[in-house]
Parts: structure tokens; C-alpha cells; sequence
């Protein structure tokens, strides 16, 4: 199947670009179908290429020697991720798996070398996305050290769900206690918690945030 060019129009890597220039960088992408729990990216291994989700999404994160896990964000269709190691040459910081069936744009570490001498306007485009990567990051080392659970899991309900669940993939307690970096239980109890406050409806496996202002209320509040 042909890399879709309306696809890449709107991928913020690409943005700017015109049609002629799309089709010369999609010559040098190649698609790669990945199964639900499938890790395509292995946190210490050299990295070969960066990866763009063109549909389904993908976790990544980090494993501690414990085995414990830290989600450090979900990649989406148009967000990339095993960027870094690709332009400092480094190996993979972290991980990647997918969190169900996902479709993926995959460019060669020599192509992106290519890709970027010969449209040198790609070079700002890459900037605005790592300093958006940096802002999350520093976002959730914030949630991580100075704010109590029910906060860190107020604001991934609030960023991940948004109403009814069906704006990404549905997470399970385990995964967003990955993310809010604490244990599956501790998240039960948050969620029960935030339930009779009236900011979210549990209904079997489904999470309905009822009242985004108590939620946004309490993702501020502070430990």
C-alpha cells in the first residue's frame, strides 16, 4: 500500500510542504503493521528508525530492573516517536509497544539524513516538535514529584478520555497506573474516589468523565 500523502501533509514534521515535496520524502517510507502488544522499539538498543503512528497508538516507556513500568507518553496517528536516538545517535532511551492493532510510517536513520538536506525547512518543524516533547516531559516530572495520585489520575482521565471514552485507546487501570507511576490498586481507589466526587461515572469498563470542572479542579490541586 502506498504511503498516503494527505496523511503526511498533516504530520507536524511535514508541515509546510507541498506536493512535490511529499512525494519525494514518501519514496523514502515504508509501512510497517504492527499486532496489539507488539514491541517495536527496545529500550538500549541502537536505534535504526523513527517511526510515525498512522493509525492505532503506541506506549512508550521505560522498565526499571524491578520490572516495574513507567508510561512516559502515547503516541497517536500524526506524533512520532524514537526520535531522539535518531538525531544524536544514541540508543533507545525507551521502549515502544503498541496498545492494539497499529499501522506505522517507518523512515530509515540515512533516509531522515536525506529527508533533512534535502528540505532543510523540516529542520524548524523538528524543533517545535522535540520542544513540545521536552514541555510534556517536564510536565509529568511535575505530576511525578509534587502532586498526589488522584491528581496524576485526574489529568490522565482528562487528557487521554476527555468524555466518553473513544478518543484514543481505552486504558486499562494497569497502563495508567504506568503512567501516573504508581500501583494498579492505588489507581482503583483514585477512581472510586473521583466517582463520588462526581467527576466520573464507572460504568463496567468504561470511565465517563461527567463533570470536567471538578476533574480540572482537582488535577491542580497540589500535594
Amino acid at each position: 500500500m502506498a504511503v498516503q500523502l494527505e496523511f503526511l501533509k498533516g504530520i507536524p514534521y511535514f508541515s509546510g510542504l507541498g506536493s512535490v515535496e511529499l512525494e519525494s520524502i514518501s519514496k523514502l517510507i515504508f509501512e510497517k503493521a504492527i499486532d496489539r502488544a507488539e514491541t517495536v522499539v527496545f529500550e538500549g538498543e541502537p536505534a535504526a528508525y523513527l517511526y510515525f503512528v498512522a493509525s492505532g497508538a503506541v506506549k512508550v516507556f521505560k522498565t526499571s530492573a524491578e520490572g516495574k513500568e513507567q508510561i512516559l507518553s502515547i503516541v497517536r496517528p500524526g506524533e512520532s516517536f524514537n526520535d531522539v536516538p535518531i538525531f544524536d545517535g544514541g540508543p533507545n532511551p525507551a521502549s515502544a509497544r503498541a496498545m492494539g492493532p497499529v499501522l506505522l510510517y517507518g523512515v530509515k536513520r540515512n533516509d531522515m539524513e536525506t529527508i533533512f538536506r534535502n528540505h532543510p525547512p523540516i529542520a524548524l518543524n523538528v524543533i517545535n516538535v522535540l520542544a513540545r516533547r521536552v514541555r510534556q516531559l517536564v510536565s509529568l516530572v511535575e505530576d511525578l514529584s509534587f502532586r498526589h495520585v488522584i491528581s496524576r489520575v485526574a489529568r490522565i482521565l482528562f487528557e487521554h478520555v476527555g468524555g466518553e471514552v473513544g478518543r484514543g485507546p481505552r486504558l486499562t487501570q494497569q497502563e495508567m497506573a504506568a503512567m501516573a507511576g504508581t500501583a494498579r490498586e492505588v489507581v482503583g481507589r483514585s477512581l472510586k474516589a473521583l466517582e463520588e466526587e462526581g467527576a466520573i461515572k464507572l460504568d463496567r469498563h468504561r470511565i465517563i468523565i461527567t463533570d470536567k470542572e471538578a476533574l480540572q479542579k482537582i488535577m491542580g490541586v497540589p500535594s
